[in-house]
């Protein structure tokens, strides 16, 4: 697992060829206060309601609030044989890049399409 900062989530927002999901774990009233556009929510207590969903052999990064809870799921991940998992070490309280507030892309129930940014 690597930590990603912030301007290497950037790149990785900013590639359209880049097919890495990108994932926030926080709740969904922080998601609504501040969040990175396109990038759906799954909180972290519902991620393993997902785990059969998704797929293994893509690569995944994780964004929380300050860096710990992603780095939680991260290695979740990673115990369940995800090979390329990152951890977004700063958290949004590192982020300086736009900013969406609103329930734009709440996962509710398994939509691989939510993951795919466009």
């Amino acid at each position: 697992m690597s930590h990603l900062d912030t301007v290497e989530l950037a790149s990785i927002l900013e590639d359209t060829n880049d097919r890495t999901i990108i994932i926030d774990v926080r709740e969904p009233e922080e998601y609504n206060e501040a969040h990175i556009p396109g990038v759906p929510l799954i909180p972290m207590g519902e991620i393993p309601n997902y785990m059969n969903e998704l797929d293994k052999s893509r690569a995944y990064v994780f964004v929380c609030r300050s860096g710990q809870r992603s780095f939680n799921v991260a290695k979740y991940f990673q115990q369940l044989g995800f090979r390329e998992v990152h951890n977004y070490a700063g958290g949004m309280l590192d982020w300086d890049g736009e900013i969406a507030s609103g329930p734009e892309n709440i996962m509710q129930q398994f939509d691989p399409q939510k993951l795919e940014r466009s």
